[in-house]
């Protein structure tokens, strides 16, 4: 298992923090995910085999908010 630390912008409440929670539980191999939209941080622990980091980033997006670089 791999774990990393995404900044993301644009999360700002507990909505925010569920929004990116779900989209990356529906990621097979994301392992445990845990969003705070005070720090503005994401942290992952997943399967390098099953998915990607452009794959967490993607999810992200797709919940509505940006990875910051």
């Amino acid at each position: 298992m791999t774990e990393t630390t995404l900044n993301v912008e644009g999360m700002s409440c507990a909505h925010c923090k569920a929004a990116v929670e779900e989209e990356l539980g529906s990621l097979a191999g994301v392992e445990y995910s845990n969003a705070d939209p005070e720090s503005g941080t994401l942290e992952v622990r997943y399967d390098e085999g099953k998915v990607t980091t452009a794959d967490l980033k993607d999810a992200v997006e797709e919940a509505g908010y940006t990875v910051a670089a």
